[in-house]
């Protein structure tokens, strides 16, 4: 099951690496200007269904004088995998997976701005009719995990604060789709998963055990490919767009989640009411806006990587500084 993930990631990169002509190499990062940003095109990452964009074009915030080529991945730690292989400018994740993709010590990115976002739809979940009640209940269990990613990290905390090891269940690392399945077909007894991915497994009749609501952060970063910086003209683009994305949340949220929540029912095949509901509860519990880099959004990652280390998924300590960047702080702060 892990050869298939890592197959599946595997060709999802090898779809992209022609993206990286589309990037923009050191040719146009060094002739794109902050004024004409008309030959810029930025090549993003989305998790889960495109929702950025989605959230873009309702509220009219994507007619951008920049071109923007999106692709979609099952996760952030994949988009990260693309922006170190050159196919991504700019990538959307959780606190977890710019750690992996800087472990080596040698990235080609760096985080450049944090969004803030709701942690709900972050959850531990078993299929309908399972004995397993709570997280103490893993143990000995086959426990599905999305690797690298928040996931990975609320499954962690919870077991800790359930008193016990990673090493009491027998823990598989799978992608999304894969981990539902599995948790359909009765080839795991617990699956760690968020996003679409939960959404779907509660319509199918799963049960949540456990949460990451108040385990995680809020923090969602963004990472930009090193090319990106180097352009006055290519930050500006990259500062545009995550200014735009808050915007967007905002021009929906003054009144207009019933008709997004059309949009979103339709993406994520499910009632309406119900993808109004999530939506209302997320930003009811943090709105979803953009901030630049500051201390407290570093130290907050480096509690992460420290955990990581603890688990034995990382060598030793990683300085998470070391990958951070305020180069789009005053882009973004004008945008905002």
């Amino acid at each position: 099951m892990f050869r298939r993930t890592l197959l599946t990631s595997t060709a999802a990169l090898a779809l992209l690496l022609p993206l990286a002509t589309a990037c923009g190499g050191d040719a146009e990062a060094e002739s794109s200007s902050s004024s004409d940003l008309s030959s810029v095109t930025l090549a993003v990452g989305a998790t889960g269904w495109k929702n950025e964009e989605a959230v873009l074009k309702f509220a009219h915030l994507d007619d951008t004088p920049y071109k923007v080529k999106w692709s979609l991945f099952q996760g952030g730690d994949q988009q990260l995998q693309a922006v170190r292989a050159g196919a991504l400018d700019l990538a959307s994740s959780s606190e977890i997976p710019p750690i992996f993709a800087a472990a080596d010590g040698k990235p080609n990115f760096k985080v450049v701005a944090v969004q803030r976002g709701s942690t709900l739809n972050q959850e531990v979940i078993v299929p309908k009719g399972s004995q397993v009640k709570d997280i103490a209940g893993l143990k000995g269990k086959k426990v599905g995990y999305v690797q690298n990613t928040t996931a990975h990290y609320f499954l962690y905390e919870l077991l800790k604060r359930a008193g016990l090891k990673w090493s009491d269940i027998d823990a598989k690392p799978l992608l999304p789709n894969d981990g539902l399945a599995a948790l359909n077909g009765g080839g795991i007894d617990a699956f760690a998963s968020y996003g679409t991915s939960v959404i779907t497994a509660h319509q199918q009749g799963a049960v949540t055990v456990g949460s990451g609501k108040d385990v995680l952060s809020g923090n969602f970063l963004w990472s930009a490919r090193d090319n990106v910086l180097k352009s006055p003209g290519r930050r500006a683009t990259a500062a545009d767009l995550i200014a735009r994305i808050t915007k967007a949340y905002a021009y929906i949220r003054d009144g207009r989640e019933h008709e997004f929540a059309k949009v979103v029912a339709k993406a994520t095949h499910q009632p309406v009411a119900q993808a109004e509901k999530d939506f209302r509860d997320a930003q009811a519990q943090r709105p979803t806006q953009a901030r630049a880099v500051g201390d407290d959004t570093i130290a907050s990652q480096q509690k992460v990587a420290d955990a990581f280390t603890e688990l034995g998924a990382l060598k030793g300590k990683l300085d998470v500084k070391s990958f951070w960047s305020r180069a789009l702080d005053t882009d973004l702060e004008k945008a905002l």
